[in-house]
């Protein structure tokens, strides 16, 4: 059994020992990883079905991992992708179609976003930095700090649009609202901004009226569906992940009726170089009802709008490096994270976090920025020298 589910993910340099002490190897040399089974039932669920039951597994407690954890998923990525047909490689297939996920209804999607976004903003404080920008930051150099990249990150959205003071902007899905405020400390301009998530909105509003901004910053509780006015730019930064591709005509309509003609627009996603749904374990256990698209996806928001695609720019190295900051603050604190929750959900976000690092180093994942304008629209820049020289 081992040996099969091995084969399936490439035959990595990874070793299991049991809990009778027998240890079994995939490719010769030494093991980048041992995994430890505790018990023959943890096995056999772990070899049945291993996309969802290795997260279940690890979360309990009931499988160790002992070496560079990290490296060992990035092995099983890169081992994944290659064409395999045994036992254990059609179950993962059959598995994945069946598995059902959630819907991105507008009830759906406040469910989805509660879920994930909504279990404690003091948890997220521990890692994010003090911007709280849960999304891929930018690094200009190997030396940038979090918090300076996440600022690198705003200001490099607000070049591509070109921020001018007295725009009016609308921002769709705003998380705690770093984007939002950042853009009207910095560059003068008026802010619309829509969340579903209950806890960032109240934590958005209250940094706005810390920061004396309330008076140009309004922090929105509805669904993007329901933006309405006219505004000169529209920028989205982490949130199309979670609209569902089969709303993407919806969400090119909502544009085309609040950009005003002369407007531009940015959408910030992680996306993938061919769709395929998200992994299974990450659709229950943290980010239900996640879709990234590819770019050929996204297309389904701008071509029946009459958008054209100004420029595409793929920084997934960036968001690679975001979680190598962001793990490395989660450990500093995950004895504070058990008592919160318990050992269980520190295990879980520890996975999902060098998961998620893995993804993006592997290439599994990408980061699209993509800016756009009305076809008609003219005022558009020239070249990319606004973006990367003041």
């Amino acid at each position: 059994m081992l040996r099969a589910l091995l084969h399936a993910f490439g035959d990595p340099p990874i070793q299991f020992a049991l809990w009778n002490g027998d240890r079994v190897m995939g490719a010769p040399g030494d093991p980048v990883a041992t995994l430890h089974i505790s018990d023959r039932r943890s096995l056999a669920r772990l070899c049945m079905d291993p996309d969802m039951e290795f997260g279940e597994l690890y979360s309990a407690g009931r499988v160790e991992v002992e070496g560079d954890f990290g490296r060992m998923i990035e092995l099983l990525y890169q081992g994944s992708a290659r064409p395999v047909r045994n036992s254990v490689a059609i179950a993962r297939r059959v598995a994945h179609w069946m598995h059902r996920r959630p819907s991105n209804t507008m009830d759906g999607s406040r469910e989805n976003i509660h879920h994930h976004y909504d279990i404690g903003n003091e948890f997220y404080a521990l890692w994010l930095g003090s911007t709280m920008a849960y999304t891929c930051a930018y690094f200009p150099t190997p030396e940038t700090t979090l918090d300076e990249a996440q600022f690198a990150k705003f200001e490099h959205v607000c070049r591509k649009v070109q921020l001018r003071a007295g725009e009016h902007v609308v921002d769709a899905g705003c998380g705690w609202g770093g984007l939002a405020l950042y853009m009207a400390r910095k560059h003068g301009v008026k802010v619309t901004a829509f969340n579903i998530s209950r806890e960032q909105i109240a934590y958005a509003r209250e940094r706005a009226q810390a920061e004396g901004l309330s008076n140009v910053v309004q922090f929105v509780e509805d669904d993007y569906r329901n933006i309405a006015g006219q505004y000169d730019k529209f920028v989205s930064v982490g949130m199309l992940e979670h609209v569902g591709v089969e709303n993407y005509p919806g969400l090119g309509e909502v544009i085309r009726g609040c950009l005003k003609p002369d407007g531009l627009g940015l959408i910030h996603t992680i996306g993938r170089n061919r769709w395929k749904p998200m992994h299974r374990w990450i659709d229950r256990r943290i980010f239900p009802g996640a879709n990234p698209p590819s770019l050929a996806q996204m297309m389904d928001i701008f071509e029946d709008n009459d958008f054209s695609v100004l420029d595409v720019e793929n920084i997934r190295l960036h968001y690679a490096k975001t979680l190598d900051w962001w793990w490395e603050l989660y450990e500093r604190s995950a004895d504070r994270v058990q008592a919160m929750f318990d050992e269980s959900f520190v295990r879980m976000w520890r996975l999902y976090l060098l998961g998620s690092r893995a993804a993006f180093t592997t290439g599994e994942m990408q980061l699209f920025q993509v800016v756009f304008a009305r076809a008609a629209n003219n005022q558009i820049p020239w070249t990319r020298q606004h973006v990367y020289q003041p």
